[in-house]
């Protein structure tokens, strides 16, 4: 056997071990299936065994394959964990896909204690509601709004969240006043991506004749804020998004009426095979210490003027969600 080991080759097998096909390893090595193909015929006549079982519509490991793919794939992360050590005394660039609004009112408030903590790493914030395919482009974690159903992606809880009306202060004593949810009759509602939040909101609260469809409709959360912080209307505002604004006073919830609590929750993922590289190790760790820090329930301001649902103090129960809302706009990643 040779003295040189063919170590593109065992690079090219580890990734058509790990998806079981060639195309995908192609897909992720940025090659095409027939160079995958050479590189795994190549090494197996340097091995000389067979590393795979080739069927009609699927590949296989044989047992060799077995054997050898583990102590690979150690080498090769060990290799990669070498190769950043090396490179964090210098600055790393770590890519960071995520939700417009959740970038907005969220991370970029926030980024100035990373820099703080890891100044060898500089953050790429990349905004995007798209499907992140991890073996295409250059990401190297995404922040995501959804269920948590990623198969492939290492996932990490961060927070979920409640929504309930907001609004700006001056509207509560303007003309028309808001001082009752039966009031919003008078007013703008605002939405984001449909109606069908202000539909279940006001069902829950035993609201009716107030026509949910009314009112401009959002695509993006943080223009749905802004339209409220400025005045234009009432909105449905998500926890986490509107907190610094809700706490600032910028924004109120003009009823002391309990949230309507959300299905998805927000989450980090990444693959397994650079979940463990230790800039994105560093940057996960971070997002955890600042979700603990993060409140995902604001407390509606009780006053005696604002009248007391019968629901106050109790969590509306979710009342069930159509799909169409946000789960397949911003919930799939590389799944």
């Amino acid at each position: 056997m040779p003295g040189h080991l063919p170590l593109n080759a065992f690079r090219v097998f580890e990734a058509a071990a790990r998806h079981l096909s060639f195309t995908r390893a192609a897909r992720e090595l940025n090659v095409t299936q027939a160079a995958v193909s050479h590189q795994i015929k190549a090494l197996e006549a340097y091995l000389k065994v067979q590393l795979f079982q080739r069927f009609n519509r699927s590949l296989g490991l044989t047992e060799d394959g077995r054997k050898l793919v583990i102590p690979v794939r150690d080498s090769l992360e060990r290799l990669e964990r070498a190769v950043e050590h090396i490179h964090s005394r210098g600055t790393q660039r770590l890519t960071v896909s995520i939700l417009p609004s959740f970038a907005t009112k969220w991370l970029v408030p926030r980024l100035g204690r990373f820099r703080q903590a890891h100044p060898e790493i500089d953050i790429l914030i990349s905004p995007s509601i798209h499907t992140v395919d991890f073996s295409r482009e250059p990401v190297d974690v995404a922040l995501r709004y959804g269920l948590g159903r990623y198969a492939g992606l290492r996932t990490t809880f961060l927070f979920s969240e409640d929504v309930f009306p907001v609004c700006s202060p001056k509207l509560l004593d303007g003309t028309p006043p808001l001082r009752h949810p039966d009031d919003l009759r008078l007013h703008t509602l605002l939405h984001d991506d449909g109606p069908d939040e202000w539909r279940m909101w006001l069902k829950a609260v035993k609201v009716h004749g107030i026509e949910p469809d009314r009112g401009p409709m959002f695509t993006d959360s943080a223009m749905l804020i802004q339209a409220a912080l400025d005045g234009q209307g009432v909105a449905l505002g998500r926890s986490v998004l509107v907190a610094h604004d809700l706490a600032a006073g910028r924004l109120v919830r003009p009823f002391a009426i309990s949230s309507l609590s959300r299905p998805f929750a927000y989450y980090a993922v990444a693959p397994e095979a650079t979940a463990d590289r230790p800039k994105v190790v560093a940057f996960r760790e971070w997002l955890l210490s600042e979700a603990r820090l993060t409140p995902t329930t604001t407390e509606p301001p009780f006053s005696s003027r604002w009248p007391v649902m019968a629901r106050s103090g109790k969590a509306i129960p979710h009342l069930g969600m159509p799909e169409s809302i946000r789960e397949k706009k911003r919930t799939r990643t590389s799944s």
